[in-house]
């Protein structure tokens, strides 16, 4: 049984709590992370969620999403969990984090404030999918993802598309590389295109940008 770290609207610990409770449909809050992965042409890594996932199953999410353990960082963590979902590794830097609920049908939903994490894949040719986590992976360039986002919202995991929303919003990098990612992907049309799509998924709006 896996327990997740329950945390206010100003991500400080206030208890844990089993992570299928914490997804149930008025969920608890909690602790998570989401990784966009990229390679050297900026392309991003999709992938697709496994069908046997308890909520969004057959999505297409950015890179890695799961959370945090007790004395783990959002760098660490999502460390850690790179290899168990892809087989690969590689240095993560965090970006920004942002709380969102959203339900799932009528099946559950997510309530979280999630850390977001840039990296660059070096050896593309090593990932391997792990049964149960990853049915797919793909790349997508700017120009192909996002007209794709605007046509069809629906196969898209919702905090990917905020993940997306906020690069702008990314705190000074230290790596020159993800530093030239950002830059290839924060456009001034980013947000307005994101808009329709996330309203699609947040009728109610219930997402935001943490300062920090």
């Amino acid at each position: 049984m896996e327990n997740l770290i329950l945390v206010d609207s100003s991500d400080t610990v206030v208890g844990t709590e089993e992570k299928v409770k914490c997804h149930l449909p008025h969920g608890k809050l909690h602790r998570a992370f989401t990784i966009l992965l990229f390679n050297r042409d900026g392309k991003l890594l999709l992938t697709q969620r496994a069908k046997a996932k308890m909520l969004w199953p057959g999505d297409w999410d950015g890179t890695v999403a799961s959370h945090p353990r007790h004395s783990e960082t959002y760098v660490s963590s999502a460390e850690r969990r790179l290899p168990e979902e892809l087989g690969i590794t590689c240095r993560l830097e965090y970006l920004f984090k942002f709380e969102y609920h959203v339900p799932y049908k009528d099946v559950g939903s997510e309530n979280e404030v999630c850390g977001t994490l840039i990296g660059i894949v070096d050896n593309p040719e090593k990932i391997k999918l792990v049964e149960g986590e990853i049915s797919a992976v793909r790349w997508a360039g700017f120009d192909e993802l996002f007209p794709e986002i605007e046509r069809s919202p629906q196969i898209f995991c919702p905090w990917m598309l905020l993940a997306l929303y906020f690069l702008s919003e990314s705190k000074d990098v230290a790596s020159e590389d993800h530093a030239r990612i950002l830059k290839m992907w924060n456009r001034a049309e980013v947000k307005p295109r994101l808009e329709a799509p996330l309203k699609y998924h947040f009728p109610d709006n219930r997402w935001e940008l943490k300062r920090e």
